[in-house]
């Protein structure tokens, strides 16, 4: 019987040029060869499917590997069928080097993510098993913009249990991160007529651009003792801001909660002018001293959108965010996403939804903070002891803290802070260009991100580097 065509193996996509079938193909397989299109140790197809393929005599193809193999282009041996042979890699030319070559840092700690080597892949793999073979057929197509409802049904429970957040899955929006849920906001801000946002002093100025490319402008609110002053907003100093970014639960990256005066004031202007709060809860979950604090969302859901991550809690690798939504916005949101969720992996949504629903969430960050509270607690212990005049704040929860310098010494801890192989970032790099705040001297620690095999060497670095900074 003939074989079909389907069933011979790799698709090498090379048709004989130039006079002559045999030439033509020696040519076009050596091309290929050379061009690395064919990767040395590839295993060519059989003379006779090669040959079916092109719909050529199979002796050709035979005599044309014959040629090869003995030029050096292809390898032949009894039993294994052709490859492309092994090519000698010529080194690149020595190039002079610099007086100092810049290494890679030794330990990174820069804010913004977990211990990935803690990432729960045996918990994880067995809610993927259990989600896909209960999935029904259609959970693999497009579907609903929003997102599974699994998930949304999964994330409204947990929710309201954990973070005191008041959601309906019918609106909770799956995203592919807060970034993916931020860009959304912004666009349907901006259809709306709105020309400015107000957000907190110090941030990431990766979310103010962002907003910048949406044709939304970014006004800063003061800071002082109870955290971000929302009195400037709720007095109308900032005029045309209908909307804040706010990070109340910790700061990022100062570390202190929104006071609860100004928790119910920013509450109290939304309501006032029909406003709009866009609460980013990106740590809730890690408070290590007393229960998390609630999220704002709890007291006015009409006017207030709740952002998370799973990015803190498990890994930022997933791309699964999610927004829940006041009424009034939820329509132009789902219509901002598209008609299809085409963001956000059906799988991986269904894999968390299983995560949640089994318990294995609630499992792996209780684990993670009690990982996370004791590197704090090294962390603060060792610079009492090495560092006395560094004073850490912002302790109580997260996975960074913020350590105060005498003035003068954050450049020279960023220059000791190289020296000693650190990734660490000063506060200055986190302060809003248009800012009026006063200037702080302060180095931002992530203590999340090293496994915990490099953590005690990371702490040692950091120490190095304050004793080197107050040293001169």
């Amino acid at each position: 019987m003939a074989e079909s065509w389907a069933t011979f193996g790799i698709d090498l996509h090379v048709e004989p040029t130039g006079s002559g079938v045999r030439k033509g193909l020696t040519d076009a397989l050596r091309e290929a060869v050379r061009g690395g299109r064919l990767a040395p140790g590839t295993r060519l197809p059989s003379s006779r499917s090669l040959a079916a393929d092109l719909g050529i005599a199979r002796n050709t193809v035979a005599d044309v590997y014959t040629d090869l193999v003995a030029e050096g282009w292809l390898t032949a041996r009894q039993g294994s069928g052709t490859s492309v042979a092994e090519r000698p890699v010529s080194a690149p030319s020595a190039a002079p080097e610099p007086r100092r070559a810049r290494s890679r840092p030794v330990y990174d700690l820069m804010p913004g993510s977990p211990d990935l080597s803690f990432f729960p892949r045996a918990a994880w793999l067995k809610a993927s098993r259990r989600a896909l073979a209960t999935a029904p057929y259609d959970a693999l197509g497009y579907g609903d913009p929003r997102g599974r409802v699994e998930l949304r049904t999964a994330l409204a429970g947990y929710l309201a249990r954990a973070r005191g957040v008041r959601a309906d899955p019918e609106r909770i929006l799956i995203c592919a991160g807060f970034a993916h849920g931020l860009m959304l906001l912004g666009q349907v801000l901006r259809e709306r007529g709105a020309r400015a946002l107000a957000v907190e002093p110090y941030g990431l100025d990766v979310y103010w651009d962002l907003l910048e490319r949406a044709g939304l402008r970014t006004l800063p609110l003061g800071f002082d003792g109870l955290g971000t002053r929302t009195e400037e907003l709720t007095a109308g100093d900032l005029p045309g801001a209908r909307a804040v970014l706010l990070t109340p639960a910790h700061q990022f990256p100062m570390g202190l909660p929104l006071h609860p005066e100004r928790r119910a004031a920013v509450v109290d202007w939304a309501r006032r002018g029909d406003g709009l709060i866009l609460e980013d809860d990106y740590d809730g979950e890690f408070r290590y001293d007393r229960q998390p604090v609630g999220a704002l969302q709890g007291l006015d859901p009409d006017h207030v959108v709740y952002l998370g991550t799973a990015s803190k809690s498990l890994a930022p690798g997933l791309r699964l965010g999610w927004l829940v939504l006041p009424p009034s916005i939820a329509p132009e949101m789902v219509a901002a996403k598209g008609w299809a969720d085409w963001s956000c992996g059906v799988l991986d949504q269904l894999t968390l939804a299983e995560f949640l629903t089994s318990g294995a969430y609630d499992r792996h960050v209780r684990a993670a903070r009690l990982r996370y509270r004791r590197r704090r607690d090294a962390l603060v212990a060792q610079l009492a002891d090495r560092a006395p005049g560094v004073r850490a704040t912002g302790i109580a929860a997260g996975l960074h803290v913020m350590l105060r310098l005498p003035p003068g010494t954050e450049r020279p801890a960023l220059r000791a802070a190289a020296w000693h192989g650190l990734a660490v970032h000063g506060l200055d790099r986190y302060r809003h260009p248009d800012s009026t705040a006063g200037r702080t001297d302060a180095l931002v620690v992530g203590y999340g991100t090293p496994p915990d095999h490099g953590w005690a060497g990371a702490l040692e670095a950091l120490c190095a580097t304050l004793a080197s900074a107050a040293g001169g």
